[in-house]
């Protein structure tokens, strides 16, 4: 399975509906002069789904000594408009919890 196959494959199982991929964003987030995310934003058309029709997705390592993969999907409903602020919602919803 491809790394966009494993990323749909995540997109079917979280929100219930296929997807395409469009395009590959690259982003690069900061705090305070210090790089926080620097990646590869993957955006896909869902289709099906029946409140959203962009979904913005990426993997990363996780687990015990990186060895899991893990996949976060993050729809493009407001207040989330662009790849980058899918990171930033991201990131703030990792830090609540």
């Amino acid at each position: 399975m491809t790394y966009i196959e494993a990323i749909q494959d995540a997109i079917r199982r979280v929100h219930g509906c296929e997807s395409r991929h469009i395009e590959s964003v690259p982003v690069h987030e900061e705090f305070q002069g210090q790089t926080i995310w620097d990646g590869t934003v993957e955006v896909f058309e869902l289709i099906g789904h029946p409140k959203a029709h962009v979904c913005y997705a990426w993997g990363h390592h996780a687990g015990k000594d990186d060895k899991q993969s893990r996949y976060v999907t993050v729809l493009k409903i407001p207040p989330v408009d662009s790849p980058a602020f899918a990171v930033r919602f991201s990131i703030a919803s990792d830090l609540k919890k």
